[in-house]
């Protein structure tokens, strides 16, 4: 894999994170590895946070894929929100997506590793973590329609957490874009289209995983082409609303060509169905595969 070493300026500058100890791989016990692409020519930055660690690249000024533990016993309530973005002073401002790209238009900074997931521990360590998840390397542009499909996504990791409960207080959460090629461009980057999530656990002893995709693809009944040249100069693309899946892990490690590990292997959604039927459109949480 290869790494962009930080230049002796910046890293002068990241001073306040140097103590950051990032994503834990034993945090379940069973390892689980932080997700990485597999492709040795994708260059990635690895920056850990508090409880939670994201893989950048700075080719498309993203995360590739973020992991977060998450002690479900030890969750601090009302920690007030934080709403100040800042850099990564760890990277050049030039390879992460800033305000510019959220200004005056219809695009919300969508945290990947959720404000509250992290925040648990003592309360130093909480309000470092509340604070480390407003990095803009943290975000990804998202529609800021708020339907169902997104009301869904963002209440999953609770969810899970409930879940969770009757087994072991402890999550693994990876969350990441879908990175094509074929992204629309907006203001210098590539806006994605759809977002996964892998959710990782242990269940009666045994490491367990789940995978969800979020799509924000234009409306598939419009042509996205007609729609971008109908756009006026500047416009961010025409995003479609957004829908929930649960998809085989194996289908977003094809996705994503990243590598998860044991996941795969330890997905709780069996892959039986024909291709074109295997991901789950979840109307509500109800629909969702928990148990093998």
């Amino acid at each position: 894999m290869n790494a962009i070493e930080t230049p002796p300026e910046l890293a002068a500058r990241a001073g306040a994170l140097s103590d950051r100890t990032g994503y834990d791989e034993s945090f379940l016990g069973p390892v689980v590895p932080l997700p990485m692409p597999t492709d040795p020519t994708i260059e990635t930055v690895v920056l850990p946070y508090t409880h939670f660690t994201v893989v950048h690249r700075p080719d498309r000024r993203l995360a590739a894929s973020t992991a977060v533990c998450i002690d479900g016993s030890r969750l601090l309530e009302n920690v007030p929100r934080d709403d100040a973005w800042d850099f990564d002073p760890r990277l050049p401002e030039s390879q992460q997506s800033g305000n510019d790209i959220y200004r005056n238009n219809s695009l919300d900074r969508g945290h990947l590793v959720r404000r509250l997931d992290p925040v648990w521990g003592s309360a130093a360590e909480g309000d470092r973590a509340n604070s480390d998840t407003f990095h803009y390397t943290n975000a990804a542009p998202q529609q800021d329609i708020f339907n169902q499909g997104k009301q869904l996504w963002q209440g999953l990791e609770n969810h899970l957490l409930d879940h969770a409960a009757e087994f072991d207080r402890k999550l693994t959460i990876m969350t990441g874009p879908v990175l094509h090629d074929s992204d629309p461009p907006y203001r210098g980057i590539q806006v994605p289209l759809r977002f996964w999530k892998v959710a990782a656990f242990v269940q009666g002893g045994q490491l367990a995983s789940t995978g969800y995709i979020l799509d924000q693809s234009p409306d598939l009944t419009r042509d996205f082409e007609r729609a971008m040249a109908g756009a006026r100069p500047g416009d961010p693309p025409p995003l479609g609303p957004f829908r929930t899946f649960q998809v085989p892990v194996q289908d977003i490690v094809q996705l994503t060509g990243l590598d998860f590990g044991p996941l795969p292997a330890a997905d709780l959604m069996p892959v039986t169905r024909a291709p074109a039927e295997r991901w789950k459109r979840l109307e509500s949480y109800d629909d969702m595969v928990l148990r093998s």
